[in-house]
């Protein structure tokens, strides 16, 4: 994750992760055969870390858990790219990431659901449901961070992210606070 965030996506070589883990290149690909797997394991790694931070946020809303995570990924763009390029290519049916986007998306779609269920109940304010709501979601935060990517002073992610929720009919602001006040954090330290 360090050589992504430090050299981004294309620039990360097998031989330079390969040295930074102290193993042969033939040794590392022996873990990983393409730079794919590679970074599909670095990708499946970050969603463990992100699931952990999101269990240790107790007392913080499902959706302010989301915001914290959009802010996060604004410090880390190397992850994000990787993610974005690699999630763009996997829709190729030889990819060799295709199998993990395809169930990655489910898992996500179905978490969404189920976080905007606890806290909307089954109608969200704009009247759409979890069900409905949760690709919106998905589109939403990967579109921003294309976005972002592209042209990183002009488009806040994290604004727009908050800008969104607000569409849903969460009061980001008023939210926040109600957060602070049961002990959640209302922004990542």
């Amino acid at each position: 994750m360090e050589l992504i965030s430090e050299r981004g996506y294309r620039r990360t070589s097998l031989a330079a992760v390969a040295e930074r883990a102290g193993l042969s290149q033939q040794g590392l690909l022996h873990h990983f055969p393409t730079k794919e797997l590679l970074l599909v394991g670095v990708l499946e790694a970050r969603d463990r870390w992100d699931l952990a931070s999101a269990a240790a946020a107790s007392g913080t809303s499902r959706t302010e858990i989301l915001t914290q995570l959009v802010d996060y990924n604004a410090t880390r763009p190397g992850i994000v790219q990787t993610y974005t390029v690699l999630s763009a290519d996997s829709v190729t049916e030889d990819h060799p990431a295709r199998d993990f986007f395809e169930s990655r998306f489910r898992a996500v779609r179905e978490s969404l659901a189920a976080a905007l269920r606890a806290e909307f109940g089954d109608t969200l304010p704009g009247g759409l449901t979890p069900d409905q709501a949760a690709p919106l979601m998905v589109a939403v935060m990967d579109g921003l961070q294309l976005q972002w990517l592209l042209d990183p002073e002009d488009v806040d992610m994290s604004a727009s992210f908050r800008d969104f929720l607000a569409l849903l009919g969460r009061d980001t602001d008023q939210n926040a606070d109600q957060d602070a006040e049961q002990g959640g954090p209302a922004r990542p330290v």
